[in-house]
């Protein structure tokens, strides 16, 4: 059997990783370069990546392939690298994973193109899946468990991400970023999503990035109210709200903040938890903790959430509210994790 599917038949909770970006900042990675090249350049730090959630609790982590696809790497020169650079950012998961005395699942890590879908932007759909595709094959051949789509705004985009891996024979999740309008970029909200998901043959799906811990949870809250009892639904909140101090971008997230997270997010529905931008080991160490301390309780109230990981924004409390009246604001897309 699949690790992917061995482990969700194992487990009732599945605590994924945290930051790939922010985590890769503190090692070294200069701002505006792009990490896949990390891959191959510095293969020990990656590793040490990987291995620090590993060793922090994780049962699942991603690759460091989310910018993988030739459009975002032409914006650095690396777009006949696409092949070798998602390759490798699965042969080191793979290393780390198979020499953990426990399961630990590799996730394909593939980000959006950072393109629009035609009629909107200039890229057609036919363009998008073959970029997709061309990642997915690197990330096969390095041995991933499954395919993982990420931080995604477009369902347009989502579905050519679908077709291009439809054939590889692997279980494939996905997860959109809403924003404080409780939407994605593009309008999708998250009954949008859990209702199209029915059709689109996934394995799990849910949200990551986005806000803080409060909105996601109103998004998977949300979620949860349009499927059935046994969906895999994944949570991956960024590790509270970003703040700049000193030059740089922080987090105002606390090890208790995400372990509070971790527990609201299993009440609400959510079968993989993790953590998006800004969550470290120490961060991923206590949600460990909280998940295996935690029993099931009854679904969150917005008072419940707000107490506890802080205020929602007015859009995802009518998101909770079953509200998908509010207008979405046209923001720019920015990079994940």
């Amino acid at each position: 059997m699949n690790n992917f599917l061995r482990i969700l038949k194992e487990k009732n909770h599945i605590l994924a990783d945290g930051a790939t970006g922010t985590n890769l900042f503190a090692m070294g990675l200069e701002t505006g370069d792009p990490p896949e090249p990390w891959n191959v350049n510095h293969v020990d730090r990656i590793r040490a990546l990987h291995q620090g959630f590993v060793d922090a609790g994780s049962d699942l982590f991603l690759t460091n392939s989310f910018g993988g696809t030739s459009y975002r790497l032409k914006l650095h020169k690396f777009e006949s690298r696409v092949f070798e650079l998602n390759k490798a950012s699965g042969i080191i998961a793979r290393e780390v994973a198979d020499n953990t005395d426990r399961l630990v699942i590799v996730a394909g890590s593939m980000g959006p193109t950072g393109e629009m879908i035609e009629p909107v932007g200039l890229m057609t759909p036919t363009e998008a899946t073959n970029a997709f595709k061309a990642q997915a094959e690197g990330l096969v051949e390095g041995g991933v468990d499954v395919l993982w789509l990420e931080t995604m705004y477009s369902m347009e985009e989502l579905e050519a991400a679908l077709d291009a891996v439809k054939d590889f024979g692997l279980p494939v999740c996905a997860t959109m970023s809403f924003d404080t309008a409780g939407k994605t970029m593009m309008g999708v909200t998250p009954s949008n999503l859990a209702l199209r998901a029915k059709d689109l043959n996934l394995t799990g799906f849910g949200a990551n990035c986005g806000v803080g811990a409060s909105d996601l949870l109103a998004t998977i809250n949300d979620i949860n109210q349009n499927v059935g009892p046994d969906t895999v639904v994944i949570s991956k909140a960024n590790c509270g709200i970003p703040e700049f101090h000193d030059g740089s971008i922080v987090y105002s997230g606390t090890e208790e903040l995400m372990a509070d997270y971790v527990q609201i997010a299993m009440n609400s529905g959510a079968k993989i938890i993790g953590g998006c931008c800004g969550t470290s080991f120490d961060h991923v160490r206590a949600m460990r903790k909280a998940m295996d301390e935690h029993q099931i309780s009854s679904p969150p109230t917005i008072e419940q959430i707000e107490n506890m990981v802080g205020p929602m924004s007015k859009g995802s409390r009518a998101i909770f509210q079953g509200d998908d009246s509010i207008p979405t604001k046209n923001r720019r897309s920015r990079r994940s994790r």
